[in-house]
């Protein structure tokens, strides 16, 4: 139980174990969020302080009260985009920037509030529509992503802010020519320093991130560093976040609820959608209901420290995992190294080159894309690898909540596509008096008086259509007197269904013989029985056995049995 409420001491006693490995990567994710945090903020339209407050506060409550041992929460793109979208509509941070900073806060309680109640409410098995191909295909795509939008630091040109991937090809195409070569020397070279380590010198392999960004940086100082454009991330803060209570105010809890509830789901969309990402190479099982608890728990807390809302981060998690984290103990170092680093080292770190970040952030794109699982996907699925493609492409060319709802609204019509037309098998009898399929068995036989058929799916309101068609087309076969439906293929009758299956069958006992059901299970039978349905069906048409079903239909078959398939028959 108390496991339940502290996640936390489920991996504490493994991360005795891991410390170096944590360590490393924590190190190396300090790194990379420095200049994240500035550039979030600013998208966010904050002060870029705000974007390292962010990083600071939020993933160390996230990693305490989450379920992925992987995934770093703070600020991204996406979420930063939403923040200032939602307040942009009631306030512009340029004419009052302090009432935009407080409307920031309040949004974040606001949205971690509808995470953690979502979370202790158990609707984390919402992510269970969100498919293999769908993280897939989200995966590649902000691989994709997160790599272009490095080019411009790659090749030292001046990429507009904002630029789509098409935007940013096209720009660096037609102004290649102002290419920064010293530039493009610390990035690939930063790149090529990582390969080499982590394909060839495997002693250090595992902190070849790490050591590829001290070696870039070197390399940046000996060609000259910003006299000759190589560019470093520039002035950090040197303070902790103050505390800061949220003004929640009615008027503003009125005005930014409807934001702060896209801003929650999307959130939580991102970071169950990352954290199951890497789960796919680490094998974890990832927790929705104590992912959304974590992210709830993050923001709310975050919001008293001068953060605005966070959310799982690609470009980190990806950082993550590549250098060699074990538990979440690699979030909190980050983390804690960032306020070091801020409040000891803060002019130190401001020299790293943005070329050797690009280079390197290149490479975590490129490992992103899992090229084994898209491969299988297109030999195996092509509905899968529509879904796949939808989100991939999405996720390249429009905002990234509206390609992860692509991808899960078109897997979820896939799905009702699939269950809408269950399989309807006809039944019959082989040499050797076994039931059998009539499509597997040329041999088989079936009685003119009596269809026995065997449905696999579900009766619900998408399927009846399929199903009453089938049925109208041998009603239509005079014949036919009495219908056996093998139901031990059927996991759940809806309230629709129980209605059309009602008429059905009052039908077939008006005008013919009638139809019976055999080992239809008892939760199938459950609405049914609570909507009187059963009452009005009459009792006697349900048998645990097909042959107990079919002694019975022949006791009331009135006209006599040409063909004698069944050994009733031999015997009358």
């Amino acid at each position: 139980m108390l496991k339940k409420v502290f996640p936390f001491l489920t991996w504490l006693p493994i991360a005795k174990h891991t410390l170096k490995d944590d360590i490393i990567a924590g190190i190396t994710g300090t790194i990379i969020v420095i200049p994240q945090a500035v550039a979030f903020a600013m998208i966010a339209g904050l002060p870029p302080v705000y974007g390292f407050y962010t990083a600071m506060i939020t993933p160390i409550i996230a990693a305490l009260f989450g379920s992925s041992y992987h995934l770093i929460s703070g600020p991204t793109t996406a979420i930063s985009i939403v923040v200032y979208s939602t307040l942009i509509k009631f306030v512009n941070p340029e004419s009052d920037l302090e009432a935009f900073v407080s409307l920031a806060l309040v949004l974040t309680f606001l949205a971690g509030f509808f995470q953690l109640v979502m979370g202790l409410l158990k609707m984390g098995k919402l992510v269970n529509f969100v498919s293999h191909s769908v993280i897939i295909g989200f995966t590649a795509g902000a691989g994709i992503l997160i790599a272009f939008k490095q080019l411009k630091h790659v090749f030292g040109i001046k990429v507009p802010q904002g630029s789509t991937i098409i935007e940013i090809v096209t720009y660096i195409f037609n102004h290649i020519s102002e290419t920064n070569w010293y530039v493009f020397i610390v990035a690939v070279g930063t790149l090529l320093i990582a390969l080499i380590i982590k394909l060839f010198i495997k002693p250090i392999s595992r902190y070849y991130m790490l050591i590829a960004m001290v070696l870039g940086s070197l390399i940046a100082i000996l060609l000259g560093g910003d006299s000759n454009g190589i560019e470093t991330v520039g002035k950090i803060p040197s303070n902790l976040p103050p505390f800061r209570v949220p003004e929640l105010t009615y008027n503003n809890v009125k005005i930014l609820s409807s934001g702060a509830m896209v801003l929650a789901l999307l959130g939580l969309i991102e970071a169950v959608a990352i954290g199951r990402a890497i789960a796919l190479h680490t094998h974890q099982r990832i927790n929705g209901n104590q992912e959304f608890i974590g992210q709830g728990v993050s923001n709310l807390v975050a919001s008293f420290f001068s953060s605005y809302a966070g959310s799982g981060s690609f470009t980190r998690s990806g950082v993550n995992h590549q250098a060699g984290a074990k538990t979440p103990m690699s979030a909190i170092f980050a983390s804690v190294f960032l306020m070091v680093v801020l409040l000891l080292f803060a002019k130190y770190a401001s020299f790293l080159p943005k070329a050797a970040m690009g280079g390197i952030i290149l490479l975590v794109g490129y490992n992103l894309i899992d090229f084994h699982h898209i491969k299988q996907v297109y030999n195996s699925s092509g509905r899968e690898l529509i879904v796949l493609a939808i989100t991939l492409f999405g996720t390249l060319f429009f905002d990234l909540e509206f390609a992860l709802l692509a991808g899960i609204l078109t897997s979820f019509f896939f799905y009702m596509e699939r269950t809408s037309k269950p399989n309807i098998a006809v039944i019959g009898l082989d040499k050797n008096k076994r039931f059998i399929n009539m499509i597997r068995d040329d041999e088989a036989t079936e009685c003119s008086n009596l269809k026995i058929v065997r449905i696999d799916g579900s009766l619900y309101f998408g399927s009846i259509e399929k199903i009453s068609n089938y049925f109208s087309k041998i009603y239509g076969k005079n014949e036919i007197q009495y219908v056996l439906i093998a139901a031990d293929g059927i996991n759940f009758i809806d309230l629709a269904a129980a209605e059309w299956l009602t008429n059905e069958i009052r039908k077939w006992q008006k005008n013919r013989g009638g139809i019976y059901f055999a080992g239809l299970k008892l939760i199938s039978q459950d609405v049914l029985k609570k909507g009187g349905f059963l009452d009005k069906m009459g009792n006697n048409i349900f048998y645990k056995k097909k042959r107990d079903a079919i002694h019975e239909i022949h006791q009331q078959i009135k006209k006599p049995c040409k063909e004698k398939v069944f050994d009733e028959c031999k015997t009358s």
